[in-house]
Protein backbone atom coordinates (compact mmCIF):
# COMPACT_ATOMS: atom_id res chain seq x y z
CA UNK A 1 0.00 0.00 0.00
CA UNK A 2 2.89 2.51 0.82
CA UNK A 3 4.60 1.65 -2.14
CA UNK A 4 1.18 2.61 -4.10
CA UNK A 5 1.03 5.62 -2.26
CA UNK A 6 4.76 6.61 -3.29
CA UNK A 7 3.51 5.57 -7.10
CA UNK A 8 0.55 8.05 -7.26
CA UNK A 9 3.22 10.92 -5.42
CA UNK A 10 5.48 11.04 -8.04
CA UNK A 11 3.42 10.75 -10.95
CA UNK A 12 1.43 13.84 -9.59
CA UNK A 13 4.96 15.38 -9.15
CA UNK A 14 5.57 14.29 -12.37
CA UNK A 15 2.56 15.66 -13.93
CA UNK A 16 3.03 19.26 -12.17
CA UNK A 17 6.44 19.36 -13.22
CA UNK A 18 5.50 18.44 -16.99
CA UNK A 19 2.28 20.98 -17.05
CA UNK A 20 4.75 24.23 -15.67
CA UNK A 21 7.40 23.20 -18.62
CA UNK A 22 5.16 22.82 -21.42
CA UNK A 23 4.81 26.06 -22.10
CA UNK A 24 8.03 27.50 -21.61
CA UNK A 25 9.03 24.78 -24.02
CA UNK A 26 6.28 25.79 -26.29
CA UNK A 27 7.15 29.27 -26.12
CA UNK A 28 11.15 29.00 -26.58
CA UNK A 29 10.50 26.65 -29.83
CA UNK A 30 7.62 29.61 -31.27
CA UNK A 31 9.94 32.11 -31.59
CA UNK A 32 13.57 32.25 -32.36
CA UNK A 33 14.21 36.24 -32.32
CA UNK A 34 11.43 38.00 -30.25
CA UNK A 35 8.81 37.32 -27.26
CA UNK A 36 5.58 37.18 -29.57
CA UNK A 37 2.38 37.90 -27.79
CA UNK A 38 0.61 35.00 -26.98
CA UNK A 39 -2.35 35.58 -28.74
CA UNK A 40 -0.53 35.98 -31.60
CA UNK A 41 -0.68 33.76 -34.79
CA UNK A 42 2.00 33.93 -37.80
CA UNK A 43 0.43 31.32 -39.65
CA UNK A 44 -1.03 33.16 -42.16
CA UNK A 45 2.61 34.98 -42.79
CA UNK A 46 4.44 31.55 -42.99
CA UNK A 47 1.08 29.92 -45.69
CA UNK A 48 1.83 33.21 -47.90
CA UNK A 49 5.66 31.71 -48.16
CA UNK A 50 5.34 28.99 -50.63
CA UNK A 51 8.43 27.66 -52.73
CA UNK A 52 7.51 29.45 -56.03
CA UNK A 53 8.18 33.31 -54.87
CA UNK A 54 10.05 32.98 -51.66
CA UNK A 55 13.44 34.27 -51.44
CA UNK A 56 16.09 32.15 -50.55
CA UNK A 57 17.11 32.24 -47.26
CA UNK A 58 20.25 33.49 -45.80
CA UNK A 59 21.87 34.61 -42.25
CA UNK A 60 23.70 37.03 -44.24
CA UNK A 61 22.97 39.86 -46.32
CA UNK A 62 26.20 41.36 -47.25
CA UNK A 63 27.36 38.81 -49.74
CA UNK A 64 28.88 39.81 -53.28
CA UNK A 65 26.73 39.17 -55.85
CA UNK A 66 28.62 36.40 -58.45
CA UNK A 67 30.94 38.14 -60.32
CA UNK A 68 29.02 41.87 -60.11
CA UNK A 69 30.42 44.95 -58.21
CA UNK A 70 28.95 47.80 -58.21
CA UNK A 71 31.90 49.57 -59.10
CA UNK A 72 34.20 46.62 -60.76
CA UNK A 73 37.77 48.13 -59.31
CA UNK A 74 36.68 50.68 -56.84
CA UNK A 75 34.95 48.10 -53.84
CA UNK A 76 32.62 46.54 -53.06
CA UNK A 77 34.11 49.29 -51.16
CA UNK A 78 33.72 52.36 -52.46
CA UNK A 79 36.53 54.18 -54.22
CA UNK A 80 38.61 51.64 -52.75
CA UNK A 81 39.38 48.36 -53.94
CA UNK A 82 40.80 48.33 -57.25
CA UNK A 83 41.72 44.60 -56.81
CA UNK A 84 38.14 43.41 -58.98
CA UNK A 85 38.70 45.99 -61.99
CA UNK A 86 37.79 43.01 -64.03
CA UNK A 87 35.86 43.19 -67.41
CA UNK A 88 33.21 40.95 -67.22
CA UNK A 89 32.38 41.29 -70.73
CA UNK A 90 35.66 39.59 -71.61
CA UNK A 91 36.29 36.40 -73.98
CA UNK A 92 37.07 33.48 -71.48
CA UNK A 93 40.63 33.43 -69.98
CA UNK A 94 43.55 31.72 -71.75
CA UNK A 95 46.39 31.55 -69.59
CA UNK A 96 49.15 33.64 -70.87
CA UNK A 97 52.11 31.76 -72.07
CA UNK A 98 54.73 33.24 -68.88
CA UNK A 99 57.85 31.71 -68.25
CA UNK A 100 58.07 31.52 -65.02
CA UNK A 101 60.35 28.72 -64.41
CA UNK A 102 62.01 30.44 -61.17
CA UNK A 103 58.46 31.23 -59.32
CA UNK A 104 57.92 28.07 -56.78
CA UNK A 105 54.53 26.88 -56.78
CA UNK A 106 53.67 26.04 -53.40
CA UNK A 107 50.39 23.75 -52.46
CA UNK A 108 49.00 22.86 -48.99
CA UNK A 109 51.09 19.95 -49.10
CA UNK A 110 54.55 21.50 -49.30
CA UNK A 111 53.68 25.31 -48.03
CA UNK A 112 54.95 24.18 -44.52
CA UNK A 113 57.87 23.07 -44.80
CA UNK A 114 58.78 25.70 -47.21
CA UNK A 115 58.51 28.90 -45.64
CA UNK A 116 60.42 27.21 -42.69
CA UNK A 117 63.08 26.31 -44.42
CA UNK A 118 63.68 29.48 -46.31
CA UNK A 119 64.26 32.55 -44.44
CA UNK A 120 62.44 35.13 -47.16
CA UNK A 121 60.02 34.30 -49.17
CA UNK A 122 57.25 36.03 -51.10
CA UNK A 123 54.18 34.38 -52.27
CA UNK A 124 51.46 35.23 -54.28
CA UNK A 125 47.62 34.36 -53.46
CA UNK A 126 46.36 34.17 -57.27
CA UNK A 127 43.32 33.47 -59.16
CA UNK A 128 43.56 32.42 -62.71
CA UNK A 129 40.74 34.44 -63.65
CA UNK A 130 41.75 37.65 -62.54
CA UNK A 131 42.96 40.32 -64.32
CA UNK A 132 45.27 42.12 -62.40
CA UNK A 133 46.82 38.24 -61.53
CA UNK A 134 47.41 37.75 -65.49
CA UNK A 135 48.79 41.44 -65.54
CA UNK A 136 51.38 40.64 -62.59
CA UNK A 137 52.52 37.49 -63.70
CA UNK A 138 54.97 38.36 -65.92
CA UNK A 139 56.47 40.69 -63.58
CA UNK A 140 56.21 38.73 -60.87
CA UNK A 141 58.17 35.89 -62.96
CA UNK A 142 60.33 38.91 -64.14
CA UNK A 143 61.62 39.76 -60.35
CA UNK A 144 61.85 36.43 -59.65
CA UNK A 145 64.34 35.57 -62.16
CA UNK A 146 66.62 38.86 -61.55
CA UNK A 147 66.20 37.68 -57.79
CA UNK A 148 67.98 34.33 -58.22
CA UNK A 149 70.50 33.73 -56.73
CA UNK A 150 70.01 35.90 -53.99
CA UNK A 151 68.47 34.90 -50.21
CA UNK A 152 65.17 35.27 -51.11
CA UNK A 153 62.19 33.21 -53.32
CA UNK A 154 59.62 34.06 -54.93
CA UNK A 155 56.68 31.64 -54.95
CA UNK A 156 52.68 31.38 -55.96
CA UNK A 157 49.30 30.09 -54.77
CA UNK A 158 46.54 28.89 -56.92
CA UNK A 159 43.61 30.49 -54.40
CA UNK A 160 41.15 28.79 -56.07
CA UNK A 161 42.51 25.47 -56.01
CA UNK A 162 43.66 25.97 -52.07
CA UNK A 163 40.81 26.94 -50.71
CA UNK A 164 41.81 26.63 -47.04
CA UNK A 165 45.72 27.71 -47.54
CA UNK A 166 43.76 30.79 -48.84
CA UNK A 167 41.15 31.16 -46.08
CA UNK A 168 44.22 30.50 -43.13
CA UNK A 169 46.00 33.45 -44.44
CA UNK A 170 42.78 35.86 -44.55
CA UNK A 171 42.77 35.92 -48.35
CA UNK A 172 40.12 38.51 -49.40
CA UNK A 173 41.29 39.93 -52.82
CA UNK A 174 43.23 38.78 -56.15
CA UNK A 175 46.45 39.02 -55.77
CA UNK A 176 47.20 38.98 -52.14
CA UNK A 177 51.06 39.14 -51.77
CA UNK A 178 52.51 38.50 -48.73
CA UNK A 179 56.98 38.57 -47.56
CA UNK A 180 57.34 35.87 -44.89
CA UNK A 181 60.49 36.56 -42.66
CA UNK A 182 61.38 33.30 -40.72
CA UNK A 183 57.86 32.15 -41.08
CA UNK A 184 56.29 35.59 -39.67
CA UNK A 185 54.69 37.48 -42.17
CA UNK A 186 53.27 41.02 -43.27
CA UNK A 187 51.16 42.18 -46.82
CA UNK A 188 53.72 43.44 -49.45
CA UNK A 189 52.68 47.69 -49.60
CA UNK A 190 54.40 48.38 -53.62
CA UNK A 191 53.93 48.57 -56.72
CA UNK A 192 52.85 45.53 -59.03
CA UNK A 193 55.90 45.79 -61.35
CA UNK A 194 59.24 43.79 -61.73
CA UNK A 195 61.38 47.28 -60.42
CA UNK A 196 59.23 48.05 -57.20
CA UNK A 197 59.36 44.57 -56.48
CA UNK A 198 62.57 43.78 -56.74
CA UNK A 199 63.65 47.47 -55.01
CA UNK A 200 61.32 46.00 -51.99
CA UNK A 201 62.63 42.73 -51.60
CA UNK A 202 66.17 44.04 -51.89
CA UNK A 203 65.71 46.50 -48.85
CA UNK A 204 64.42 43.99 -46.95
CA UNK A 205 67.32 41.75 -47.20
CA UNK A 206 70.01 43.95 -47.47
CA UNK A 207 71.58 47.06 -46.19
CA UNK A 208 68.86 49.23 -47.83
CA UNK A 209 71.64 51.27 -49.28
CA UNK A 210 74.35 50.82 -52.56
CA UNK A 211 77.41 52.29 -53.16
CA UNK A 212 78.19 53.94 -56.57
CA UNK A 213 81.79 54.72 -57.52
CA UNK A 214 81.87 54.71 -61.33
CA UNK A 215 80.50 56.68 -64.03
CA UNK A 216 78.89 53.38 -65.88
CA UNK A 217 77.33 52.84 -62.72
CA UNK A 218 75.67 55.96 -62.37
CA UNK A 219 74.38 56.39 -66.08
CA UNK A 220 72.67 52.95 -65.56
CA UNK A 221 70.61 53.41 -63.00
CA UNK A 222 69.74 56.75 -64.16
CA UNK A 223 68.27 55.31 -67.20
CA UNK A 224 66.76 52.11 -65.68
CA UNK A 225 65.31 53.22 -62.02
CA UNK A 226 62.24 55.28 -62.02
CA UNK A 227 63.13 56.77 -58.79
CA UNK A 228 66.27 57.25 -57.46
CA UNK A 229 67.62 58.94 -54.23
CA UNK A 230 71.27 59.84 -54.20
CA UNK A 231 73.60 61.26 -51.05
CA UNK A 232 76.77 62.73 -51.96
CA UNK A 233 78.39 61.75 -49.01
CA UNK A 234 82.19 62.67 -47.74
CA UNK A 235 82.46 59.40 -46.47
CA UNK A 236 80.62 55.40 -47.73
CA UNK A 237 80.74 54.76 -44.00
CA UNK A 238 79.88 56.33 -40.88
CA UNK A 239 76.76 57.85 -39.22
CA UNK A 240 75.90 59.89 -43.13
CA UNK A 241 75.35 56.40 -44.45
CA UNK A 242 73.53 55.47 -41.51
CA UNK A 243 71.16 57.87 -41.54
CA UNK A 244 70.85 57.42 -45.55
CA UNK A 245 70.26 53.44 -44.58
CA UNK A 246 67.72 54.11 -42.05
CA UNK A 247 65.78 56.86 -44.28
CA UNK A 248 65.72 54.25 -47.17
CA UNK A 249 63.89 51.51 -45.16
CA UNK A 250 60.92 53.65 -44.47
CA UNK A 251 60.81 53.98 -48.19
CA UNK A 252 59.86 50.75 -50.19
CA UNK A 253 59.44 52.51 -53.88
CA UNK A 254 62.37 54.71 -54.26
CA UNK A 255 65.97 53.35 -54.09
CA UNK A 256 69.17 54.51 -52.53
CA UNK A 257 72.51 55.29 -53.49
CA UNK A 258 75.21 57.19 -52.02
CA UNK A 259 78.54 58.17 -53.71
CA UNK A 260 81.83 60.14 -52.65
CA UNK A 261 83.11 60.72 -56.17
CA UNK A 262 82.42 64.30 -57.49
CA UNK A 263 81.52 62.80 -61.35
CA UNK A 264 78.71 61.00 -60.14
CA UNK A 265 77.31 63.59 -58.09
CA UNK A 266 77.21 65.86 -61.25
CA UNK A 267 75.59 63.19 -63.59
CA UNK A 268 73.07 63.28 -60.69
CA UNK A 269 72.42 67.32 -60.93
CA UNK A 270 74.60 68.04 -57.22
CA UNK A 271 77.34 70.47 -57.60
CA UNK A 272 80.66 68.78 -57.44
CA UNK A 273 81.43 71.52 -54.85
CA UNK A 274 78.19 71.54 -53.12
CA UNK A 275 78.76 71.42 -49.03
CA UNK A 276 77.97 67.36 -48.03
CA UNK A 277 76.30 65.67 -47.27
CA UNK A 278 73.47 66.52 -49.71
CA UNK A 279 70.82 64.37 -51.03
CA UNK A 280 69.16 64.41 -54.54
CA UNK A 281 65.61 62.75 -55.64
CA UNK A 282 65.99 61.94 -59.44
CA UNK A 283 62.61 60.98 -60.97
CA UNK A 284 61.33 59.93 -64.44
CA UNK A 285 58.43 62.44 -64.62
CA UNK A 286 57.00 65.80 -65.73
CA UNK A 287 59.27 66.79 -62.06
CA UNK A 288 62.37 65.53 -62.66
CA UNK A 289 64.63 66.56 -59.95
CA UNK A 290 64.43 67.48 -55.79
CA UNK A 291 67.60 68.90 -53.47
CA UNK A 292 66.94 67.86 -50.01
CA UNK A 293 67.67 71.36 -47.58
CA UNK A 294 66.91 69.69 -44.11
CA UNK A 295 68.79 68.01 -41.65
CA UNK A 296 71.07 65.15 -42.61
CA UNK A 297 68.83 62.61 -39.99
CA UNK A 298 66.83 59.31 -41.10
CA UNK A 299 62.98 61.07 -40.29
CA UNK A 300 64.16 64.59 -42.45
CA UNK A 301 65.31 62.62 -45.22
CA UNK A 302 62.34 60.18 -45.60
CA UNK A 303 59.76 62.90 -45.02
CA UNK A 304 61.01 64.52 -47.86
CA UNK A 305 61.38 61.81 -50.24
CA UNK A 306 58.15 60.65 -49.55
CA UNK A 307 56.72 64.10 -50.05
CA UNK A 308 58.66 64.18 -53.61
CA UNK A 309 58.48 60.58 -54.53
CA UNK A 310 54.86 60.93 -55.98
CA UNK A 311 54.37 62.28 -59.48
CA UNK A 312 52.73 65.64 -59.73
CA UNK A 313 49.80 63.88 -61.13
CA UNK A 314 48.94 60.46 -61.23
CA UNK A 315 46.85 59.38 -64.09
CA UNK A 316 44.21 56.62 -62.84
CA UNK A 317 45.00 53.39 -64.73
CA UNK A 318 45.44 49.72 -63.36
CA UNK A 319 48.63 49.88 -63.39
CA UNK A 320 48.70 53.53 -60.96
CA UNK A 321 45.57 52.28 -58.57
CA UNK A 322 48.03 50.86 -56.13
CA UNK A 323 49.68 53.50 -55.43
CA UNK A 324 46.85 55.88 -55.40
CA UNK A 325 45.14 53.38 -52.85
CA UNK A 326 47.91 52.77 -51.01
CA UNK A 327 49.47 55.70 -50.28
CA UNK A 328 49.76 56.97 -46.65
CA UNK A 329 48.32 60.04 -48.42
CA UNK A 330 44.84 59.54 -48.18
CA UNK A 331 43.24 62.64 -49.40
CA UNK A 332 42.92 63.14 -53.03
CA UNK A 333 41.79 65.89 -55.58
CA UNK A 334 40.56 64.03 -59.39
CA UNK A 335 40.05 66.16 -62.31
CA UNK A 336 37.60 64.36 -64.64
CA UNK A 337 38.33 65.59 -68.17
CA UNK A 338 38.31 64.23 -71.70
CA UNK A 339 41.32 63.70 -73.36
CA UNK A 340 40.75 66.03 -76.03
CA UNK A 341 40.49 68.85 -73.42
CA UNK A 342 42.85 68.07 -71.08
CA UNK A 343 45.61 69.57 -72.20
CA UNK A 344 44.07 73.55 -71.49
CA UNK A 345 43.52 72.60 -68.20
CA UNK A 346 46.14 69.89 -67.11
CA UNK A 347 49.01 72.68 -67.01
CA UNK A 348 47.33 74.81 -63.72
CA UNK A 349 46.46 71.28 -62.38
CA UNK A 350 49.90 70.33 -62.15
CA UNK A 351 51.38 73.54 -60.87
CA UNK A 352 49.00 73.81 -58.21
CA UNK A 353 49.58 70.41 -57.39
CA UNK A 354 53.48 71.14 -55.83
CA UNK A 355 51.68 73.66 -53.51
CA UNK A 356 50.26 69.95 -51.35
CA UNK A 357 53.59 67.46 -51.99
CA UNK A 358 52.87 65.35 -49.13
CA UNK A 359 49.38 66.19 -48.41
CA UNK A 360 47.44 65.62 -51.54
CA UNK A 361 47.79 63.39 -54.28
CA UNK A 362 46.41 64.92 -58.08
CA UNK A 363 45.30 62.40 -60.00
CA UNK A 364 43.75 62.56 -63.37
CA UNK A 365 40.82 60.52 -64.70
CA UNK A 366 40.15 60.26 -68.54
CA UNK A 367 36.64 60.45 -68.84
CA UNK A 368 36.44 58.93 -72.20
CA UNK A 369 38.34 56.12 -71.70
CA UNK A 370 36.16 53.28 -71.38
CA UNK A 371 38.15 50.64 -69.28
CA UNK A 372 39.18 52.87 -66.04
CA UNK A 373 38.17 56.21 -66.22
CA UNK A 374 34.23 55.87 -67.32
CA UNK A 375 33.66 53.23 -64.40
CA UNK A 376 35.55 55.97 -62.10
CA UNK A 377 33.43 58.92 -62.88
CA UNK A 378 30.22 57.05 -62.87
CA UNK A 379 30.92 55.61 -59.69
CA UNK A 380 31.45 59.80 -58.31
CA UNK A 381 28.42 60.70 -59.98
CA UNK A 382 30.47 62.44 -62.58
CA UNK A 383 28.77 62.76 -66.55
CA UNK A 384 30.20 64.65 -69.46
CA UNK A 385 33.57 65.76 -70.47
CA UNK A 386 34.61 68.08 -67.65
CA UNK A 387 36.70 69.17 -66.36
CA UNK A 388 35.36 68.48 -63.23
CA UNK A 389 36.90 68.48 -60.17
CA UNK A 390 36.48 66.52 -56.60
CA UNK A 391 38.22 66.12 -53.73
CA UNK A 392 38.08 62.75 -51.87
CA UNK A 393 39.02 61.51 -48.30
CA UNK A 394 39.64 58.13 -49.28
CA UNK A 395 38.30 54.66 -48.58
CA UNK A 396 38.25 54.52 -44.46
CA UNK A 397 35.85 58.00 -44.68
CA UNK A 398 34.96 58.11 -48.48
CA UNK A 399 33.29 61.57 -48.21
CA UNK A 400 33.23 63.68 -51.37
CA UNK A 401 33.54 67.81 -52.31
CA UNK A 402 32.51 69.39 -55.33
CA UNK A 403 34.84 71.89 -56.94
CA UNK A 404 32.47 75.12 -58.22
CA UNK A 405 33.97 77.31 -60.30
CA UNK A 406 36.46 78.27 -63.16
CA UNK A 407 39.54 76.20 -63.15
CA UNK A 408 42.18 78.01 -62.22
CA UNK A 409 45.57 78.05 -61.09
CA UNK A 410 44.59 80.19 -57.79
CA UNK A 411 40.88 78.30 -57.63
CA UNK A 412 42.48 74.96 -57.85
CA UNK A 413 45.13 76.12 -55.04
CA UNK A 414 41.86 77.34 -52.43
CA UNK A 415 39.74 74.38 -52.95
CA UNK A 416 42.66 72.48 -51.96
CA UNK A 417 43.32 74.39 -49.04
CA UNK A 418 39.62 74.52 -47.83
CA UNK A 419 39.66 70.95 -48.25
CA UNK A 420 42.92 70.04 -46.42
CA UNK A 421 41.05 72.91 -43.52
CA UNK A 422 38.02 70.80 -43.84
CA UNK A 423 35.86 73.73 -44.83
CA UNK A 424 33.65 72.30 -47.56
CA UNK A 425 30.55 71.08 -47.81
CA UNK A 426 29.90 67.20 -48.55
CA UNK A 427 28.62 65.95 -51.94
CA UNK A 428 26.43 62.82 -52.11
CA UNK A 429 25.02 61.43 -55.31
CA UNK A 430 21.40 61.13 -55.47
CA UNK A 431 18.39 60.78 -57.68
CA UNK A 432 15.33 63.43 -58.63
CA UNK A 433 12.85 62.99 -55.40
CA UNK A 434 9.85 60.23 -56.65
CA UNK A 435 7.24 63.13 -58.05
CA UNK A 436 5.15 59.98 -56.07
CA UNK A 437 5.92 57.45 -53.08
CA UNK A 438 2.69 55.79 -52.30
CA UNK A 439 3.78 51.78 -52.76
CA UNK A 440 4.18 49.71 -50.02
CA UNK A 441 7.89 50.02 -50.45
CA UNK A 442 8.66 53.40 -50.05
CA UNK A 443 11.73 54.78 -52.45
CA UNK A 444 14.53 56.49 -50.85
CA UNK A 445 16.78 58.81 -52.63
CA UNK A 446 20.04 60.86 -51.21
CA UNK A 447 18.01 63.64 -51.28
CA UNK A 448 14.84 62.62 -48.96
CA UNK A 449 16.71 60.26 -46.58
CA UNK A 450 16.27 62.85 -44.17
CA UNK A 451 12.94 63.09 -44.52
CA UNK A 452 11.96 59.30 -44.98
CA UNK A 453 14.81 57.55 -43.35
CA UNK A 454 15.25 59.82 -40.22
CA UNK A 455 12.23 60.90 -39.04
CA UNK A 456 11.87 60.58 -35.39
CA UNK A 457 8.04 59.31 -35.37
CA UNK A 458 8.70 56.15 -37.33
CA UNK A 459 10.15 53.03 -36.91
CA UNK A 460 12.23 52.62 -40.79
CA UNK A 461 13.33 49.49 -42.45
CA UNK A 462 15.76 50.22 -45.43
CA UNK A 463 17.23 48.30 -48.10
CA UNK A 464 20.44 49.27 -49.80
CA UNK A 465 20.11 47.69 -53.38
CA UNK A 466 21.96 47.39 -56.21
CA UNK A 467 19.55 46.69 -59.66
CA UNK A 468 22.02 44.41 -61.14
CA UNK A 469 22.28 42.30 -57.99
CA UNK A 470 20.83 38.49 -58.12
CA UNK A 471 20.21 38.20 -54.42
CA UNK A 472 18.71 42.05 -54.05
CA UNK A 473 16.68 40.60 -56.94
CA UNK A 474 15.85 37.02 -55.20
CA UNK A 475 14.58 39.41 -52.00
CA UNK A 476 12.30 41.69 -53.66
CA UNK A 477 9.04 39.33 -53.43
CA UNK A 478 9.84 38.43 -50.10
CA UNK A 479 10.47 42.50 -49.19
CA UNK A 480 7.12 43.43 -51.02
CA UNK A 481 5.44 40.51 -49.01
CA UNK A 482 6.58 42.11 -45.94
CA UNK A 483 6.02 45.69 -46.76
CA UNK A 484 2.39 44.32 -47.99
CA UNK A 485 1.42 42.74 -44.68
CA UNK A 486 2.72 46.19 -42.85
CA UNK A 487 1.11 49.28 -44.72
CA UNK A 488 -1.38 49.42 -42.63
CA UNK A 489 0.70 50.36 -39.80
CA UNK A 490 1.18 53.99 -39.61
CA UNK A 491 4.70 53.92 -37.52
CA UNK A 492 6.19 51.34 -39.63
CA UNK A 493 7.75 52.41 -42.92
CA UNK A 494 9.31 49.77 -44.91
CA UNK A 495 12.01 51.40 -47.84
CA UNK A 496 14.40 50.50 -50.11
CA UNK A 497 17.59 52.95 -51.93
CA UNK A 498 19.41 52.35 -55.02
CA UNK A 499 23.09 52.38 -53.76
CA UNK A 500 24.85 52.66 -56.90
CA UNK A 501 22.95 56.10 -57.75
CA UNK A 502 22.31 57.26 -53.95
CA UNK A 503 24.68 58.20 -51.38
CA UNK A 504 24.80 59.40 -47.14
CA UNK A 505 26.66 59.21 -44.54
CA UNK A 506 24.12 57.24 -42.71
CA UNK A 507 23.97 54.59 -45.63
CA UNK A 508 26.76 52.61 -44.91
CA UNK A 509 26.86 49.51 -47.37
CA UNK A 510 29.82 46.99 -47.46
CA UNK A 511 27.33 45.13 -50.04
CA UNK A 512 24.54 44.42 -51.93
CA UNK A 513 22.05 44.33 -50.84
CA UNK A 514 22.43 45.88 -47.06
CA UNK A 515 19.22 45.98 -44.74
CA UNK A 516 19.55 48.84 -42.04
CA UNK A 517 17.18 49.10 -39.00
CA UNK A 518 16.53 53.25 -37.84
CA UNK A 519 14.40 52.92 -34.92
CA UNK A 520 12.16 55.69 -33.86
CA UNK A 521 13.23 58.41 -31.63
CA UNK A 522 16.91 56.90 -31.59
CA UNK A 523 18.16 58.25 -35.19
CA UNK A 524 21.10 60.10 -33.71
CA UNK A 525 22.49 56.72 -33.55
CA UNK A 526 23.61 54.19 -35.86
CA UNK A 527 21.19 51.96 -37.50
CA UNK A 528 20.85 47.98 -36.60
CA UNK A 529 22.14 45.82 -39.38
CA UNK A 530 19.59 43.35 -39.99
CA UNK A 531 20.73 40.00 -40.05
CA UNK A 532 18.21 37.31 -40.01
CA UNK A 533 16.45 35.06 -42.84
CA UNK A 534 15.21 36.70 -45.47
CA UNK A 535 11.43 35.60 -45.04
CA UNK A 536 8.52 37.52 -43.92
CA UNK A 537 8.14 36.06 -40.96
CA UNK A 538 11.98 36.38 -39.62
CA UNK A 539 11.92 40.10 -40.78
CA UNK A 540 8.47 40.85 -39.15
CA UNK A 541 9.87 38.81 -36.00
CA UNK A 542 13.02 41.25 -36.02
CA UNK A 543 10.72 44.38 -36.59
CA UNK A 544 8.15 42.93 -33.06
CA UNK A 545 11.65 42.99 -31.02
CA UNK A 546 13.27 45.69 -31.94
CA UNK A 547 10.77 48.72 -32.88
CA UNK A 548 10.38 51.67 -30.51
CA UNK A 549 6.78 51.85 -31.38
CA UNK A 550 4.87 48.28 -30.76
CA UNK A 551 2.47 47.52 -32.86
CA UNK A 552 0.27 44.16 -33.90
CA UNK A 553 -0.56 42.81 -37.00
CA UNK A 554 -4.42 42.10 -37.56
CA UNK A 555 -4.73 38.88 -39.45
CA UNK A 556 -6.40 40.34 -43.02
CA UNK A 557 -9.43 39.39 -43.99
CA UNK A 558 -11.72 39.92 -47.48
CA UNK A 559 -14.18 42.62 -47.76
CA UNK A 560 -17.62 42.01 -46.73
CA UNK A 561 -20.19 40.87 -49.18
CA UNK A 562 -23.48 42.54 -49.84
CA UNK A 563 -26.19 42.45 -46.42
CA UNK A 564 -28.98 39.80 -47.32
CA UNK A 565 -31.85 39.04 -45.62
CA UNK A 566 -30.92 36.26 -43.09
CA UNK A 567 -32.19 33.69 -40.98
CA UNK A 568 -30.51 31.95 -37.98
CA UNK A 569 -30.47 29.25 -40.24
CA UNK A 570 -28.82 31.03 -42.75
CA UNK A 571 -25.86 32.72 -40.80
CA UNK A 572 -24.14 29.13 -40.24
CA UNK A 573 -23.81 29.04 -44.14
CA UNK A 574 -23.24 32.66 -44.29
CA UNK A 575 -20.36 32.14 -41.59
CA UNK A 576 -18.80 29.16 -43.63
CA UNK A 577 -18.67 31.06 -46.60
CA UNK A 578 -17.29 34.15 -45.10
CA UNK A 579 -14.78 31.76 -44.04
CA UNK A 580 -14.09 30.55 -47.67
CA UNK A 581 -14.26 33.95 -49.17
CA UNK A 582 -11.52 35.24 -46.27
CA UNK A 583 -9.17 32.29 -47.07
CA UNK A 584 -9.20 32.58 -50.94
CA UNK A 585 -8.59 36.28 -50.79
CA UNK A 586 -5.44 35.75 -48.42
CA UNK A 587 -4.34 33.64 -50.79
CA UNK A 588 -4.50 36.17 -53.94
CA UNK A 589 -3.03 38.89 -51.88
CA UNK A 590 -0.43 37.52 -51.08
Amino acid sequence: MASFRFFIVISLVSLILISTLTPSISKTAKSDDVELDDDEDLRFLEETEGKKDAAPSHSHFNEEDDGDDEYPDLDDEEFGNYHDFDDSDSDPYKEPEIDDKDVVVLKEGNFSDFIEKNKFVMVEFYAPWCGHCQALAPEYAAAATELKGEEVLLAKVDATEENELAQEYDVQGFPTVYFFVDGEHKPYPGARNKEAIVTWIKKKIGPGISNITTIDEAERILTSESKVALGYLNSLVGPESEEIAAASRLQDDVSFYQTVNPDVAKLFHLDPQVKRPALVLVKMEAEKINYFDGRFVKTAISEFVFSNKLPLITIFTRESAPSIFESDIKKQILMFAASNISEKYLPSFQEAAKSFKGKLIFVYVQVDNEDFGRPVADYFGVSGDGPKLLAYTGNDDARKFVFDGEVTLDKIKAFGEDFLEDRLKPFYKSEPIPETNDGDVKVVVGNNFDEIVLDESKDVLLEIYAPWCGHCQALEPTYNKLAKHLRGIDSLVIAKMDGTTNEHPRAKSDGFPTILFFPAGNKSFDPITVDTDRTVVAFYKFLKKHASIPFKLQKPVSAPKAEAASTPETKGEESKESDKSSNGGLKDEL
